[in-house]
This record gives structure tokens, sequence and C-alpha cells, in this order.
């Protein structure tokens, strides 16, 4: 029985199976809501709700934000928010039905969890500023536009992978 829940913990996905399953959801996106995948909309509703109730006089008066609060749509009713939550459901069922469910920071063994989730947390703030720059997350940006046939779609993809790798030549200490 313990041998087989170590075999079960090491079997991963088919990554193929999974890009085609994204393929369907974001077929099913489209189709559904008239538009893609995206998940920085979320994080933004997020952060305009926790903004508001903080303090609602600064979010009322912010050029920005209250762009995003009205009384008829809190915006936390954004489906993207949903979808988020579905998101972290899914990796959490995902683990746990795998047998690699546990609270660990992965890293090479040439920097400390520390340093990791410091260039982690670095990154996450990075990409986060970029999504709001560039209107858009990967998924929103490159994948949804690539689907539409948008060469803005084609150019972000090309941009972001790009970055990428230029990115993780420069930093590759902090994993090999």
């Amino acid at each position: 029985m313990k041998s087989n829940q170590k075999e079960r913990s090491k079997k991963y996905f088919n990554p193929y199976f999974g890009g085609v399953l994204l393929g369907l959801l974001l077929l099913l996106t489209f189709y559904i809501t008239g538009r893609g995948l995206g998940a920085s909309g979320a994080v933004k509703s997020t952060v305009v709700a926790a903004v508001h109730t903080v303090t609602p006089d600064f979010a009322e008066q912010s050029h920005y934000l209250s762009k995003f609060i009205s009384d008829d749509n809190h915006p936390m009713n954004n489906w993207l928010v949903f979808e988020t939550l579905g998101i972290l459901a899914g990796a959490f069922l995902s683990g746990a039905l795998s047998g690699r469910l546990k609270l660990k920071v992965e890293h090479s063994p040439k920097i400390t969890s520390k340093r990791r989730l410091i260039f982690a947390a670095m990154g996450g703030l990075l990409f986060g500023i970029g999504s709001q720059l560039g209107r858009g997350c990967t998924s929103g940006a490159a994948l949804s536009g690539m689907a539409s046939l948008a060469t803005s779609g084609f150019i972000a993809m090309i941009t972001i992978f790009g970055t990428a790798f230029v990115f993780a030549y420069l930093f590759r200490k902090n994993w090999i």
C-alpha cells in the first residue's frame, strides 16, 4: 500500500493532455463569456475590494480604483475571481489526489529558502505590475490573443517567452 502511494505521488498529469484541456477551456470561455481567460483581473478586483473596505473614501476618490466600484456591481462579483478560486481549488485537489500536498519551498541547494521566497515575491510583484501595464496577464494577453489570431497576442507571447529566456539565463544561479 505504501509503495502504491509513493508511485502515485511521483506520477504527474500528462502535459499534452493538460494543454488540450486548456485549449478546450479557452474555447468554452470564448463561447460562454465572449472573451478569453485571464487571472490578473481577479487580483485587481481583490485589491480594489480590499482597499475599498479599508479606506472607502480613498478608493472612491481615486481615479483608477473608482472605475471598478459601483453600487450595482461589487468588484468581487467578477467571474475572474471565481476562475482564480477554481484554479486554487483545482491545484489543491490535484496535490491531494496525487499525494503531493505538503508545504515546502522548492529551491536549489545553492540558495536558501529565504532567498528563494524573496526572488519569487519580487518576480510576482514585477509580473503583477507588468500585467497591469500590458492590460492582461499571459493568459489574457497571449493565449486569448493568439486564440483569436490577434497580432498583439503573438507579439505578447514572443515577448513574454523571450524575456523569460533572458532572465532565466541571468538568474540561473538561483536554481541550478
